[in-house]
């Protein structure tokens, strides 16, 4: 098991990776690195991302990257999840930007319907303070929940019935 993972073990990985590519890309980092960077904790144990577009050389480095900084990093998103939602990517965070990495927070709506998919305690929490800070409008996340619904049957783990369900009780009465 490798160590807890706080804002300095974040900005460090943004600082090697940025300086282990060889082109530019982007970096959507989702969770509880997201958590941490907004303050709602002061650790995590695992770090998510995605690249997209990958800059090169980024595959290479990061299992290097995992081992120098002792963390724990998974090429995971809300889309490995539940479909992606539309213009996610122009709805995403701008953290950083370094000589060949933009780094984001993944889209909000994208990370809250992940969330309220899986139902953990935590992320019912970071849920309620992504409504709370205004990062995430209710009514906006049952329309763009809507407009992916139908996509719902290429994620056969999901229940589709109490995902809707879940997800109107947030918009209506604004709880988990």
């Amino acid at each position: 098991m490798r160590g807890s993972i706080n804002v300095e073990k974040i900005r460090r990985l943004m600082r090697d990776l940025d300086a282990a590519v060889r082109s530019p890309g982007r970096v959507y980092f989702t969770g509880g690195v997201t958590a941490v960077l907004l303050g709602w904790r002061e650790t995590t144990l695992d770090i998510d991302l995605k690249a997209d577009p990958e800059p090169l050389g980024f595959f290479e480095s990061v299992p290097k990257l995992k081992n120098t900084i002792d963390i724990n990093l998974e090429l995971a998103s809300p889309d490995d999840f539940v479909p992606a939602l539309p213009e996610w990517r122009e709805r995403s965070v701008l953290i950083e930007r370094r000589d060949h990495i933009e780094f984001f927070h993944y889209d909000f709506y994208a990370q809250a319907l992940s969330k309220i998919e899986r139902w953990y305690d935590r992320d019912r929490g970071d849920v309620m303070r992504m409504i709370e800070d205004g990062l995430v409008q209710r009514e906006k996340l049952r329309e763009l929940f809507s407009a992916v619904e139908p996509k719902l049957i290429r994620y056969p783990a999901i229940d589709p019935e109490s995902l809707r369900d879940r997800v109107n009780r947030i918009v209506t009465t604004g709880k988990m």
